[in-house]
């Protein structure tokens, strides 16, 4: 079974000091905690912030400009398997009528979500086996990109996304 989802927040997992976009039941209380890259995060920062593109476009603005030219629609994004702490998803897209997934990373995918207003669903057995974490909301990356986007990450709220629908 496939539960409606959105992203809760952004946070850093305590342990390993990685960002961490923690996904909630749209209708219920669990929590789906996925680990992703700095640039990732700040990707998925930037579109729930609804920041003007940067001068060179990310991954999500590739996929979205190509899918637009192409007359393809995203359907919905799925996270649908979890092996050894990796989460794997899928885009479906609508082509002339046709439902296509692809696989692609979850990062990737919930970035292209909030860009194109896309619903995300979780599998059950996802869901059951993701990992409870202690979150905090500092992210120390010392590199220029990271200290970049820290203030932006560092600002985000639980209560910011409520605005945000799936």
């Amino acid at each position: 079974m496939k539960r409606p989802m959105v992203i809760w927040t952004l946070a850093t997992d305590s342990l390993t000091d990685s960002p961490v976009v923690v996904l909630k039941e749209a209708d219920g209380e669990r929590m789906l905690p996925i680990w992703v890259g700095l640039l990732e995060a700040a990707a998925i920062a930037r579109e729930l912030q609804g920041f003007n593109p940067s001068s060179r476009p990310m991954t999500c603005d590739l996929l979205k400009n190509i899918m637009e030219i192409m007359r393809v629609k995203v359907d919905k994004i799925e996270i649908w398997n979890v092996k050894n702490n990796t989460y794997y998803a899928l885009i479906y897209i609508n082509h002339n009528g046709k439902l296509i997934p692809l696989d692609a990373r979850p990062s990737d995918a919930l970035a292209l979500s909030l860009k194109v207003n896309a619903p995300i669903y979780a599998s059950e057995e996802v869901i059951k086996k993701s990992k409870k974490i202690v979150l905090k909301k500092k992210i120390d990356d010392k590199s220029e990109e990271g200290k970049k986007y820290q203030d932006i990450l560092e600002n985000l709220n639980p209560e910011d996304f409520g605005k945000y629908k799936m």
